[in-house]
């Protein structure tokens, strides 16, 4: 019998007790709900919850109770991007941004790799890393009035992380390019519209309609879903040259003036002005 048949009290703990900035529930029929949780900073990621980030999926790949993943974020964000201390303490600073870079491709890497499919409910902005997560998920559920970026040149840095990847193949070269050099949000529908995400749902629908498909998913044929899932990644395997180039000219970018003036121009709220 499958683990989400039985009752919550026999199962195992979780193996999951040292995080600290993810929250873990276990749902019906094998459902895993990840929510990511530091709404008082709209859970932007420092430099915890992006080392966080990057290793949890390799935990549920050994998690043996897991038959489908549902990511969300508490309060009114997913993820609003990297925490602007972090940014400022990471610029200039070669061991932070080697390691930083080693997670960055760590996080991608291993969402790639995950057995288990993971669904992403993008109940609030998304923005950086938290973005990655909510769009490297192999499905993913959107509110019609949630906004994402990828928002890196916003920041005066290159845009690493997934999108080099995944955009291209998601919504095409040329909304890739438009989307990624002009940093322009964009909106729900929208982004269903150009493939870039799943499911667009009315706002207080996206964690529901994201765990009904997690629930549909685990209740099928689970090694079909796991084999389906990783073919298909394929395509995503085939770009990982570029992903490794991103990842590196994104954080050279980290060495650079751009990105302590993209910092400051967003916590003060007003235009960059890159290259003075």
């Amino acid at each position: 019998m499958r683990s989400g048949d039985e009752a919550l009290g026999s199962r195992p703990p979780m193996p999951y007790d040292d995080y600290h900035n993810l929250r873990f529930e276990r749902c019906q029929h094998g459902v895993l709900l990840i929510t990511i949780d530091r709404p008082e900073k709209l859970n932007a990621t420092d430099e915890r919850l992006h080392s966080e980030l990057a290793g949890v999926w390799r935990e549920v790949a050994r998690d043996p109770d897991a038959e489908a993943v549902v990511v969300t974020g508490a309060g009114r964000a997913f993820s609003a991007g990297g925490d602007l201390e972090m940014v400022e303490r990471m610029s200039g600073d070669y061991r932070r941004v080697a390691a930083m870079a080693g997670e960055a491709a760590e996080l991608v890497l291993s969402m790639i790799d995950c057995q288990v499919p993971i669904i992403s409910a993008i109940n609030g902005t998304a923005v950086g890393a938290g973005l990655a997560v909510a769009l490297m998920a192999d499905i993913s559920v959107i509110g019609e009035s949630v906004r994402l970026t990828d928002g890196h040149l916003r920041l005066g840095v290159g845009a690493g992380d997934h999108a080099v990847l995944l955009w291209p193949l998601l919504c095409g070269m040329a909304k890739a390019k438009y989307y990624l050099l002009t940093a322009d949000f964009i909106d729900g529908p929208e982004a269903e519209r150009i493939g870039l995400v799943s499911r667009c749902v009315p706002d207080g629908r996206v964690l529901d309609e994201a765990l009904e498909i997690a629930e549909r998913i685990a209740a099928g044929p689970r090694q079909a879903a796991r084999w389906t899932k990783r073919t298909l990644n394929h395509w995503l395997r085939i770009a990982v040259p570029a992903f490794d180039a991103s990842v590196a000219y994104e954080m050279l970018s980290f060495m650079g003036q751009d990105v302590r003036e993209g910092a400051s121009a967003l916590r003060e709220r007003r235009e960059p002005r890159f290259g003075d």
